[in-house]
């Protein structure tokens, strides 16, 4: 697999225990982004390197939770993203016996339920290998795993692969990972709102809302936005801001639910919602409401339109 090297380092199968990803994969120079904004690339490449620790930290399975707890607080969502892939390659490997997925959720990991999804769909996508994404089998929350796996193929195909993605548009699987691909767009143009946007106007315009939906949640999520840059990248979105808003609620929703909020989280909230990250959090429960056990895409298409009608009604 590219970008994976093998270690001795044992674990549940030959497979997936031995697999680590280098360091370099969370190095920006290596990947092509952008690297004309120091300030902003430190601060996304601590992000990426929490994913390779959390994916590197969790290799023998004997307690993910304690591993991860040892990674600092506003980078242990990331690390159970990376843990997440670590997961799926895991279950994969042993056809589900492992229960690698449940083990990673179970306990502290329902506090990063949101980024386990996430990474799950990461799998074999550095690959490149034209395999199915494997969608896991909890209700509603198992789409987020295509996201996972669009923001893989930007991450490591760059505007070319957000560009092959756009023409599955139309589709919910298909629009499901271009919220990814617009979710790694904010990691390609390192954080720039004008580079942003002048990626998205060379796709296809059915395609833009989605990418945006993506680029709204990595604005709250990864962060280094402050109150200029998210009212920068709410203009730049246009017409799809109420996308942009959709995907800002989930990664609200995400860090809320962890129990470890920071304050470039809870600035954006204030700034897109004039609300606490409490109350954003709470939105996306009242939209779920009669969804959150049905595993069909038209719940998960019925939950983003519902946020972005709760996430653009007068404040």
């Amino acid at each position: 697999m590219r970008g994976v090297r093998p270690v001795k380092n044992g674990g549940p199968t030959p497979f997936s225990g031995k697999l680590r990803l280098p360091a370099g994969t969370a190095d920006f120079a290596r990947r092509g982004f952008r690297l004309d904004r120091p300030a902003d690339r430190s601060v996304l490449e601590n992000c990426a390197r929490g994913f390779v620790a959390g994916f590197n930290a969790v290799a023998g399975w004997r307690d993910p939770h304690d591993a991860l707890a040892r990674i600092p607080d506003e980078e242990r969502g990331f690390a159970y993203e990376g843990a997440g892939m670590r997961a799926a390659l895991t279950d994969l490997a042993t056809m589900g016996s492992a229960g690698a997925l449940a083990k990673l959720l179970a306990g502290p990991g329902s506090g990063y339920v949101h980024l386990v999804h996430v990474g799950y769909g990461w799998g074999l996508v550095p690959s490149r290998l034209p395999v199915p994404v494997v969608l896991p089998r909890t209700p509603l929350l198992r789409w987020l795993a295509l996201d996972g796996a669009g923001f893989a193929e930007v991450y490591f195909g760059g505007i070319a692969a957000a560009k092959r993605r756009s023409r599955s548009v139309g589709t919910v699987k298909g629009d499901a990972r271009l919220a990814g691909c617009g979710r790694a767009l904010w990691f390609v143009e390192s954080a720039d709102p004008d580079g942003i946007a002048r990626a998205i106007a060379t796709l296809p315009a059915a395609a833009r809302p989605h990418l945006w939906a993506g680029v709204g949640l990595a604005a709250c999520y990864a962060g280094n936005a402050g109150e200029t840059r998210i009212d920068q990248v709410a203009k730049a979105s246009g017409k799809a801001e109420p996308y942009l808003r959709q995907g800002a609620l989930f990664a609200i929703a995400a860090r809320f639910r962890s129990g470890i909020v920071p304050a470039h989280t809870t600035l954006a909230c204030r700034r897109l919602f004039a609300a606490e990250p409490d109350e954003a959090a709470e939105w996306t429960e009242t939209a779920a409401d009669g969804l959150k056990e049905r595993s069909d895409p038209e719940a998960y298409l019925e939950w983003k339109s519902r946020l972005r009608k709760l996430a653009c009604r007068p404040a």
